[in-house]
């Protein structure tokens, strides 16, 4: 049976070593972490996945960072769903969100505003994680 944590809505630039912090900052264990990048810019996708080694860690993870402010947005933990059959899907997929069948919208991706253009990594972001680390 999988103890799998599917953490979602994360900035771009939190790194595996960051969730390892904040999880040890906790005394919470993970097996694995991986955070889940596009394959062609490397660019984090928002999201990782915890390897929990049982059952009632996964569920203290859940509650520690399920809904947690980081940012200007709330993590959401949740365990993950069992991996899609076909194509090879070696991993669990995120939970489904049932919200974006139910708006009625045409299923296509929202436009993005903007010039496109995300703000360049700096150190403040870095110091923020160890601010976050701390404060976990």
């Amino acid at each position: 049976m999988s103890f799998t944590v599917f953490l979602g809505n994360l900035p771009v630039w939190v790194t595996a070593d960051d969730i390892k912090s904040w999880l040890s900052s906790e005394n919470l264990v993970a097996d694995s972490i991986k955070v889940i990048r596009n394959p062609e810019t490397q660019e984090s996708k928002g999201f990782a996945f915890i390897d929990s080694p049982n059952q009632d860690e996964m569920n203290a993870i859940i509650r520690r960072f399920d809904r947690a402010p980081l940012e200007d947005r709330l993590l959401r933990a949740n365990p993950a769903q069992p991996p899609r059959s076909g194509k090879g899907a070696s991993r669990p997929t995120p939970p489904a969100d049932r919200n974006k069948r139910a708006s009625g919208g045409s299923g296509a991706p929202p436009r993005k505003s903007g010039n496109g253009r995300r703000p360049a990594a700096s150190n403040k972001q870095s110091a923020f994680a160890e601010e976050l680390a701390k404060a976990l």
